[in-house]
């Protein structure tokens, strides 16, 4: 089988979204598939006439030329046309559900347009039950047999992480500092934690100066580091050396920085919204998106060292569900479904 795969979003510093094509597509080998993996290094993915080039027209020419047997969207994007059927992978529907605020022509391109295109799969994989389940719900009429869920994996260092060095005061946050991540919600809990910090990995967005500005007000700006991105190495060192991993989110399709967390080992506190109460199946500490003093509480706990042993000894079957073989082994029975 010869698959062609959308891996523009691997261009540059990837974010979730390039963690999941990448480790996608080194098992789908692993397998025996054929990949090939489709990108343009001249054509910046975080720029959205970029990225509309690049889905409308760049995209299918090269799949086409590519003589492979079908095409996966795995970015939630598809083209109009296409030369072969398509497998889209709907990581969330966030566009619908919490990205209010981004611009108009991004709303309608990502939101509505992309839903429409759905209908035009061949097959849709979802990151969740959760995601599964809003897409069913928007997309009335739509074949409940055409979409399946097929977890995402973790990459195998964060199952390799050693645990020995934990800090006891280090809170730490990874994943877009935007809205809908709620990263306010720990700024706040910080107040009644003294000598803890908060750590705070990835992408900014005028979202991280508000809270860089709450902290300020709160008297805690000396505790909250924002610090965009990291290399992997220092990711790692810092998921070594963490006392708890924080997932405030009030809307997340799969939750990867949960994921990531419970396969290194981490304490995990997450909040009861969206796909993560499904992703930690009990295996982390679930509270409130809003609810300041049972974050709080749940932070101190971890700092204190209580859910260490529990998250060591979780571990293994966290690595074992999200393991990129078993994602894979999943996603090629919907490639050999699909009808060419």
């Amino acid at each position: 089988m010869k698959v062609a795969l959308d891996a523009q979003l691997t261009v540059g510093t990837a974010t979730g979204i390039g963690e999941y094509i990448a480790g996608l597509a080194a098992a789908l080998r692993r397998r025996g598939l054929e990949v090939v993996e489709l990108r343009e290094p001249a054509l910046d993915p975080w720029r959205f006439d970029r990225r509309l080039l690049w889905d409308q027209i760049v995209l299918p020419r090269r799949a086409r030329g590519s003589a492979a047997g079908l095409l996966h969207c795995a970015a939630g994007t598809m083209p109009l046309f296409a030369a072969m059927p398509v497998v889209v992978t709907v990581h969330d529907l966030a566009w619908h559900a919490a990205q209010s605020h981004a611009p108009l022509y991004a709303r309608y391109y990502f939101g509505e347009f992309s839903l429409r295109r759905y209908r035009h799969a061949a097959r849709i994989v979802a990151d969740s039950n959760f995601s599964r389940e809003a897409l069913l719900e928007r997309l009335a009429g739509l074949d409940p047999q055409r979409v399946q869920v097929v977890y995402p994996g973790v990459a195998a260092d964060f199952g390799s992480v050693e645990r020995r060095r934990r800090d006891g005061r280090t809170i730490l946050a990874v994943g877009t500092v935007e809205r809908r991540k709620n990263l306010e919600v720990v700024v706040r809990a910080l107040q009644g934690l003294p000598g803890a910090r908060l750590i705070a990995i990835g992408p900014t967005t005028p979202y991280a100066g508000e809270c860089a500005e709450l902290a300020r007000h709160l008297g805690v700006c000396d505790r909250v580091e924002i610090r965009g991105y990291v290399t992997r190495s220092e990711l790692m060192d810092l998921y070594a050396g963490c006392a708890v991993a924080a997932v405030p989110s009030r809307y997340e399709g799969f939750g990867y920085a949960a994921a990531q967390a419970l396969c290194a080992g981490v304490p995990c506190v997450v909040s009861d919204r969206s796909s993560l109460p499904e992703i930690v199946r009990g295996d982390a500490t679930i509270v409130g998106v809003d609810d300041v003093e049972a974050w709080r509480q749940a932070l101190a706990e971890a700092l204190e060292g209580e859910g260490e042993a529990r998250a060591a000894a979780i571990r293994p079957a966290a690595i074992a569900r999200f393991s990129w073989d078993g994602s894979a082994q999943l996603m090629e029975r919907v490639y050999a479904s699909v009808d060419r």
